[in-house]
């Protein structure tokens, strides 16, 4: 029997993968449990094994290629077994969704995926247009716009001569220079940045990564607006009762303080915590904090669920385990959304103070910098404290400058009161 093999879902919004690596080829054995192939989201890095053993008889999608999720990948069976006609991969949608909001933003619908069918004969090309989505890959189709390369006359490399990256990069290599007489006023060729002259180098492609952050960026610049308040916190005893603890074998960080004053924060006002359109607004009931952790090429949120509920140790642990698996990009991605606020501290690289953009989806996000001693005034006297600044970056749609200064000083004090945070209010204890 034959057994198709689907680009999997990792996570409710992913939409579409990048098949980065296969390691089985077409006639190796495969056994369950064998890794098949990798896949890259637009978050992490995860092998795909196989679910029933025999024979990989086709591969349809090549390594580089991003199609949607259920897409067929390849066929498992016996030799001899008839491999089923099948179109090649669908192309993917236009735009992953937003991976942090449970109420999506409005956005262009994306482009509708057909089902796998048998594969109708080739017609010609209009003239003008681009290669049909049955001969070339999605990524390999955009490459080709780009580089300015004609992919109707090129032979593809891929499975059933599926036009792939690695072809559109070779016809861009060869393409013959502009003729003598040719104007040399006309537009750099597509492969160098505009206006460098080639002394920026080759153009490269965004990693999916970045261009999921540019998305998502973007959108917040242009869709809230944004301001931003500041406020110094003494975090002297704070310092001191890290230093106390360390010494007992107990390595809590500041973030860890952090991220328990907030969600306790949160709790006393959930507008901070909400999400608006610019017509409505959702009331969070929950606080689900995310975390920035800075990985390779990039930068992902962790979530927390029910921060709230969460002790200074459970969210110490927490905290930990998450950002190591997303380093290492193992990280599921339904472990990177649904946040309701988010954390993002640059204190440990020296950054005294930032503002940070809103993680659509939320209403604010807090920006933590380093903890630095300090003269300050006390009493009559000077005395050397340490100082850490936090800056509230909220969209002023739902967030007025006084609700932002509430709840920066509500978080001041609880950090300046450390012991507290190591108790579980009774409040807390009745929410269990």
């Amino acid at each position: 029997m034959v057994h198709p093999i689907l680009m999997p879902r990792p996570g409710q919004m992913t939409e579409e993968c990048t098949l980065l690596v296969w390691h089985k080829n077409e006639g190796d054995p495969v056994a369950r449990g064998d890794v098949l192939f990798e896949i890259e989201t637009d978050k992490a890095v995860m092998e795909v094994e196989a679910f029933d053993e025999g024979v990989l008889l086709r591969r349809l999608v090549g390594e580089g290629e991003t199609v949607a999720v259920n897409t067929v990948c390849a066929y498992i069976g016996q030799p001899g077994d008839a491999i089923p006609d099948a179109a090649p991969a669908p192309a993917p949608v236009a735009a992953p969704a937003s991976v942090s909001e449970p109420e999506p933003v409005p956005a262009p619908a994306p482009a509708r995926v057909a089902a796998p069918a048998p594969a109708p004969a080739r017609a010609p090309q209009a003239a003008g247009g681009v290669a049909a989505a049955a001969r070339i890959s999605p990524r390999a189709n955009r490459l080709a716009a780009e580089l300015g390369v004609d992919a109707r006359t090129l032979t593809g490399s891929g499975p059933d001569g599926r036009i792939v990256e690695r072809d559109i990069r070779a016809a861009a290599a060869v393409r013959p220079e502009a003729p003598p007489h040719e104007d040399t006023t006309s537009p750099q060729p597509p492969d160098l940045a505009p206006g460098s002259g080639g002394d920026e180098g080759e153009r490269q492609p965004l990693s999916r990564m970045r261009q999921v952050i540019a998305q998502r960026m973007s959108h917040s610049a242009a869709t809230a607006p944004q301001f931003a308040v500041t406020v110094a916190v003494d975090v002297t005893r704070l310092i001191e009762l890290r230093e106390e603890l360390k010494a007992a074998g107990t390595s809590l960080t500041v973030t860890d303080f952090v991220m328990v004053a907030a969600a306790r924060s949160l709790v006393e006002m959930p507008v901070v915590n909400s999400h608006t359109d610019g017509q409505s607004v959702w009331m969070r009931r929950r606080v689900h904090l995310g975390l920035a952790v800075s990985v390779p090429n990039g930068l992902v949120v962790v979530v927390l669920r029910d921060a709230d509920h969460l002790s200074l140790d459970e969210i110490h642990q927490r905290a930990s385990s998450l950002a190591a698996a997303a380093r290492q990009g193992t990280l599921p991605p339904d472990e990177m959304s649904g946040s309701t606020f988010t954390i993002s501290n640059l204190g440990m690289h020296g950054v005294e103070q930032f503002a940070a953009l809103i993680n659509p989806g939320e209403s604010a996000i807090l920006a933590v910098g380093s903890a630095a001693r300090e003269p300050v005034v006390i009493g009559d006297g000077l005395g050397i404290r340490w100082i850490m600044r936090l800056t509230l970056t909220a969209d002023h749609r739902l967030v007025d400058g006084e609700l932002a200064a509430r709840f920066l000083d509500d978080l001041r004090g609880r950090l300046q009161d450390p012991a507290g945070l190591r108790r579980t209010t009774p409040d807390l204890e009745g929410r269990r």
